[in-house]
């Protein structure tokens, strides 16, 4: 990325932009049928999420796991199907939901992120209040949601987390998933989508409950489960590339965590998360917080940003007991028991290569 781009300030770049020249090597020797408001191939989609060659550029993975569930992903976006990305935190579901979003459309951005307060108008449409009082319902003072833009242009809409939007917001979806238009009823008119408009909603299983979606919703989607990566290789690729991602992309002056930093870090969050050690042999109790993948790479790229300002460069096993500590106990009174136990029973018994890191989080939690 060069300075002219006028890229390089911006903290985090969408995917399209990120990924812009992978795009367009991939367009370039794409020979295959191209669906209607497509960029590329479905074929070529797929090259673009779990990586591969196009000419003689390499294409980075940008999904880690089971690419048979990309494949029903993308097959879902060719019909006149939504989208719907479950499971549990950091299994890449938003992740997949952008990088799905910028090779097919190379536009990720019309996203609602939902939340509690999020408002029906933030599905459908609402209005410039000022311009709304003075002239009265014009195109002017409408105010389009990423849905209706989405469905204006032909392209896709994203809903972050839609389990944690209210019943009212989530029923909104059915007429718009159904009937492909939203009603302007103020100005006497329609608007219907465009061939290739798609959505893409992601919900959290740990937010089941909150606001379940109700199964005429459900209807309307396919489900595509994304579990958490199955193997610990697997896991400490999948951490190991996106710390280098991040880190770069913030220029953190630090060295990536050595490998087995990284296995370290993997191996409490598998035990933790799983209740049992790796080995199946002793059974520990869960902390109250959801120790995910996410976590762990946000941990090492912090452990990152701390040597890189306050150390020499090197992450050490202080760094990481830093971010374990906050990353385990979320809940004072529960996890600092259950924090201390592993420590103590798990931790301490896993013979000299352990120990370093043990005393760093024996520090800091007396």
């Amino acid at each position: 990325m060069t300075k002219d781009s006028g890229l390089t300030e911006i903290l985090r770049l969408p995917s399209e932009k990120l990924y812009a020249h992978e795009i367009g090597a991939l367009k370039d020797e794409d020979k295959e049928a191209v669906p209607a408001g497509w960029q590329m191939s479905p074929r070529s989609v797929l090259k673009f999420i779990i990586g591969g060659k196009a000419g003689g550029m390499d294409i980075t993975p940008k999904y880690i796991g089971h690419n048979r569930l990309v494949e029903v992903a993308i097959a879902t976006l060719l019909t006149d199907r939504a989208l719907l990305l479950i499971g549990e935190p950091g299994t890449a579901k938003s992740w997949l939901s952008e990088n799905l979003s910028a090779a097919i459309y190379n536009d990720s951005t019309k996203v609602v992120q939902g939340t509690a307060g999020t408002s029906e108008e933030a599905i459908r449409y609402s209005w410039n209040y000022a311009l709304l009082l003075a002239e009265g319902p014009s195109d002017r003072a409408l105010i389009k949601s990423p849905v209706m833009t989405a469905m204006e242009n032909g392209g896709i809409a994203r809903i972050e987390e839609i389990s944690r939007c209210q019943s009212e917001v989530q029923d909104a979806l059915i007429s718009i998933l159904s009937e492909k238009t939203i009603a302007v009823n103020e100005l006497g008119r329609e608007v219907s989508a465009k061939r290739g408009f798609s959505l893409i909603a992601t919900a959290n299983t740990r937010d089941k409950g909150v606001n379940d979606m109700s199964a005429a919703l459900k209807r309307r989607f396919n489900i595509v489960v994304l579990p958490t990566p199955a193997t610990m290789e697997t896991e400490v690729e999948i951490v190991k590339k996106r710390v280098g991602e991040i880190s770069s992309n913030y220029d953190l002056k630090a060295h990536i965590p050595a490998d087995e930093a990284v296995s370290k870090v993997v191996t409490v969050f598998r035990e933790l998360r799983s209740g049992q050690t790796l080995d199946a042999k002793q059974k520990l109790k869960p902390p109250s917080g959801v120790v995910s993948t996410a976590e762990a790479i946000s941990l090492l790229t912090n452990a990152m940003a701390l040597a890189s300002s306050f150390g020499n460069g090197t992450v050490k096993d202080a760094d990481i007991a830093a971010g374990l500590t906050g990353a385990v106990i979320k809940d004072e009174e529960k996890d600092a028991a259950i924090w201390t136990e592993y420590l103590e029973n798990i931790m301490k018994k896993r013979g000299l290569a352990w120990q370093p890191l043990y005393k760093a989080c024996r520090e800091m939690v007396r």
